[in-house]
């Protein structure tokens, strides 16, 4: 008996002394004293407030605006609002639980205030483009776009940032911004049929009549080329070394692949100029020699 009510009160005693340690004051904020256990508290307590939100953002994108009929991108960037709002209102609300004086806080504020609005510009304009992107709706996901050097089909548009994958199925995250303030150009605006046009050169001892029927069957036999609207030739000019034709073309089958639709019709032109004898020129480059007699 003795022995257990030794050890009761060593444990008494070591949960004590593991009170005076949670409760000693590392340092001070104002008028607030700072604890190991208030750190502890604060963190759980931040960590339990990231939980929360995140689920509150999976239920309102999953179960309430599920079914409704707004855009997925309108609808992602109402559930990630309501993340975000939660998250400021439940950090202010912990900070003031466990006892910090936000007026203490209020100098250090302003001061990272202003680095933080310099830092944040880029970042403000980007939520001010998306917010824009989502009214007037120049580009939507799925649509097939160029900006820059990128080109690719739109996967995600946020508040901050679109997401756009490349032929080799890479994941570019471009900034809103670029797609308010550079030229984008928008291949599926309207919708996903487009038009290629293909130079194609012959020798200036073809028929051009010729050449524009035997251009017309490698359209058609294309199954990759839209019947309607119908392909039509093109005769571009007069080269140096060439009489130039456009072979313009419709496809909504390839739209993503440009490079694709162009290599099968230089095949097939390929082999039926050559089937049917047409030459195709090379540059040639007439030299006259003169010779002073003396």
């Amino acid at each position: 008996m003795e022995y257990f009510i030794e050890f009761f009160l060593r444990l008494l005693k070591l949960a004590s002394s593991f009170l005076l340690i949670f409760n000693r004051t590392l340092f001070s904020i104002g008028e607030s004293e700072i604890s190991i256990g208030t750190i502890i508290i604060f963190f759980l307590s931040f960590y339990l407030l990231i939980f929360t939100s995140t689920k509150a953002r999976k239920l309102i994108l999953n179960k309430i605006l599920h079914k409704s009929k707004l855009k997925k991108s309108f609808r992602e960037s109402i559930a990630n609002g309501v993340r975000i709002a939660m998250m400021l209102i439940g950090t202010i609300i912990i900070i003031q639980a466990v006892g910090i004086d936000l007026s203490a806080l209020s100098l250090l504020a302003g001061a990272l205030g202003v680095g933080i609005g310099f830092g944040f510009q880029k970042v403000t304009d980007n939520l001010i483009s998306g917010l824009t992107i989502l009214i007037e709706e120049p580009i939507k996901v799925g649509d097939r776009v160029e900006v820059g050097d990128v080109s690719g089909d739109i996967v995600n548009i946020s508040l901050r940032a679109t997401t756009i994958i490349t032929n080799d199925n890479i994941s570019i995250i471009v900034p809103n911004s670029e797609f308010v303030s550079s030229q984008v150009i928008n291949w599926s605006h309207n919708n996903r049929i487009v038009r290629f046009r293909i130079p194609i050169g012959v020798s200036y001892d073809e028929d051009p009549e010729i050449i524009r029927k035997l251009l017309m069957e490698v359209a058609d036999e294309n199954e990759n080329v839209q019947k309607e609207p119908k392909a039509k030739v093109f005769f571009d000019g007069f080269g140096d070394s060439s009489l130039d034709f456009m072979l313009g073309v419709w496809t909504s089958s390839l739209t993503d692949r440009p490079e694709v639709i162009r290599s099968e019709i230089y095949f097939a032109v390929f082999k039926k100029f050559k089937e049917n004898n047409i030459q195709i020129p090379y540059p040639q480059r007439d030299v006259h020699i003169k010779s002073n007699n003396s």
